[in-house]
């Protein structure tokens, strides 16, 4: 019987080899990725059954990245581990498709059995966030997050600048013009009535994108 393959994604090392140790003896680890954007491309090319994934990571965070994996390989099962226990962070990774949702603090306890079920097409998320998560449904109105209302690029550019990349910095980032980027910040500020750079910044931290 062939194991399940799994790919993790962490920027913390230690965690990553924590996590071998716990996974190793019932599933084939095919790789880890340190950063969103590697984790998109190694899933695309190692096409794993499951992805394992922090949701604050460098560059790109698991959220984007997961959303970016389902386009094009629907069939990948993705679970997140993190330490996130607001329910805001659940419902975004619920909405972009995953299946599991599991504290870093439970992994030893609830880690093999959340990738069991995830495979099996069933959801699970950790007792201890499922309290206060309902069935995800799409927010709209007044209290709707007003960052989904952006595009992917305009959000990773925001998460670019809230780990305070300069422009330039985040051109070579994104494969973008420095012309391309200033457009996409020009945008961001319209719509949101930002004056100024500084005010900018202080909108990408508000976004809770980034790395941490």
């Amino acid at each position: 019987m062939n194991r399940a393959r799994v790919l993790l994604a962490d920027d913390h090392t230690i965690l990553l080899e924590g996590l071998k140790g716990i996974l190793k003896e019932e599933f084939d680890l095919v790789g880890t990725a340190r950063n969103g954007r590697a984790l998109i491309s190694m899933a695309r090319k190692l096409k794993p059954d499951v992805v394992v994934a922090d949701i604050s990571m460098p560059i790109l965070n698991g959220i984007e990245a997961a959303i970016r994996i389902r386009e094009t390989h629907p069939e990948i099962r993705i679970l997140f581990l993190t330490m996130h226990e607001d329910v805001e962070y659940a419902h975004r990774a619920m909405q972009a498709g995953a299946l599991g949702y599991v504290m870093k603090n439970s992994a030893a306890a609830e880690l093999v059995r959340a990738i069991r079920d995830v495979l099996a097409g069933r959801v699970f998320v950790s007792p201890s966030i499922a309290e206060k998560l309902k069935t995800p449904q799409p927010r709209t109105g007044a209290g709707s997050d007003p960052f989904g209302d952006l595009s992917s690029r305009q959000r990773e550019l925001l998460q670019l600048l809230a780990e305070g990349l300069s422009a330039k910095e985040i051109a070579d980032v994104m494969c973008l013009s420095a012309r391309t980027v200033e457009y996409h910040k020009y945008n961001i500020m319209k719509k949101f009535l930002i004056r100024t750079n500084a005010q900018l910044i202080q909108f990408a931290l508000k976004s809770r994108l980034a790395s941490e």
